[in-house]
């Protein structure tokens, strides 16, 4: 692969994963319940792999090319996600409540993958990216250059969340009231998407 490709691919996925959304509110919510936070990356980063896996197999040219499906994983991630943020508007979450949340790492994990893994953005964003960034010629296949990028995809999408995650952490530790305040924005942020999706949808 040139390397010209995998910096500009890198570049691309960089700047799309600092772009706050869904995956950003989910983690930010993790991080103020601390212990939360690597199940949630872990789930958010299943669905980004699960991504790229059906990417790479071919099948997202498949589902890409059937209105119908697609349109119903989107009225899926979006009900879930509604749902998600209306509990974060009506019971907000701080770190004092941390330790009486329920929920343990196989639940978080499976959120996280529910978000991601439902959220057609991800996949679309996978299907339109990889294939203009390989190199039909190259000494590898066209899927296995796809796997790489989707991996350093990965990687990058990892290091950052965990970041924001510990980082929100670290700074609302010691402000109870804005843990409040920041996870009624996350809750907001999610209601907002999934009410931009399903809105995508009727139009």
């Amino acid at each position: 692969m040139e390397m010209s490709l995998v910096a500009g691919f890198w570049l691309v996925s960089f700047l799309l994963i600092m772009t706050p959304g869904a995956d950003w509110a989910y983690t930010i919510s993790a991080g103020i319940h601390g212990r939360s936070i690597v199940p949630a990356v872990a789930g958010l980063m299943s669905g980004h792999l699960l991504a790229t896996i059906v990417v790479v197999a071919g099948v997202g040219v498949l589902i890409a090319g059937h209105p119908l499906a697609l349109s119903v994983i989107t009225l899926l991630g979006a009900c879930y996600l509604l749902w998600l943020g209306i509990s974060l508007l009506r019971h907000p979450a701080t770190v004092a409540s941390a330790s009486q949340e329920r929920g343990g790492w196989n639940q978080w994990a499976l959120k996280g993958l529910c978000i991601s893994g439902l959220n057609p953005k991800v996949f679309l964003l996978f299907l339109a990216l990889l294939p203009q960034f390989t190199d039909p010629h190259g000494r590898w296949s066209v899927a296995m250059q796809m796997s790489a990028l989707g991996v350093m995809h990965l990687i990058t999408c990892t290091i950052i969340y965990l970041l924001v995650g510990y980082g929100s952490r670290a700074l609302l530790a010691s402000r109870p009231q804005a843990s409040r305040v920041v996870s009624r924005i996350s809750g907001g942020l999610m209601v907002l998407i999934a009410v931009a999706l399903l809105v995508e949808q009727l139009r």
